[in-house]
C-alpha cells in the first residue's frame, strides 16, 4: 500500500512515516519509482515503535538513538560511560570484589 493508506491506518500523517522512516525506524521502502509501498511487516515495526513511545514516554528521535547505541558498539560504550559518569548507572561487581565481601563478612561472624 502507498503512504498515504498507511498513514492512515497507523493514525498518523505521511509526513510522520517519512519522519519515522528517515530516523531509521522502519526499513527503506521503496519500490522502483521512488514511490514508497508499506505492508503488513512494516505497518507492525511502526506500530511496534508507537507502542514503545507510548509505554516509556519517549520520543521518535530517542527511539530512534536506543537503537543505535544497541547496533553500534561504540555508542553504546560511550552511553554506558557517561551513565557511570553521572551516577544512573553502577559498574558491575567484579568477581573478586564480591569474594572479598563474602570473605570479610565471614571473618566478621555475619551470616547471608
Amino acid at each position: 500500500m502507498r503512504i498515504t493508506e498507511a498513514a492512515r491506518r497507523l493514525g498518523l500523517s505521511p509526513r510522520m512515516l517519512r519522519y519515522r522512516e528517515e530516523l531509521g525506524l522502519l526499513p527503506p521502502v521503496r519500490e522502483r519509482g521512488a514511490h514508497r509501498r508499506f505492508g503488513d511487516d512494516e505497518l507492525a515495526a511502526v506500530a511496534q515503535g508507537l507502542e514503545l513511545e507510548r509505554r516509556f514516554d519517549v520520543s521518535p528521535a530517542a527511539l530512534a538513538f536506543a537503537l543505535r547505541a544497541l547496533a553500534e558498539p561504540a555508542v553504546g560504550l560511550a552511553v554506558r560511560d557517561l551513565g557511570l559518569r553521572i551516577g544512573r548507572l553502577q559498574a558491575p561487581r567484579r568477581a573478586l570484589d564480591f569474594e572479598k565481601e563474602k570473605a570479610l563478612r565471614l571473618l566478621r561472624g555475619e551470616r547471608r
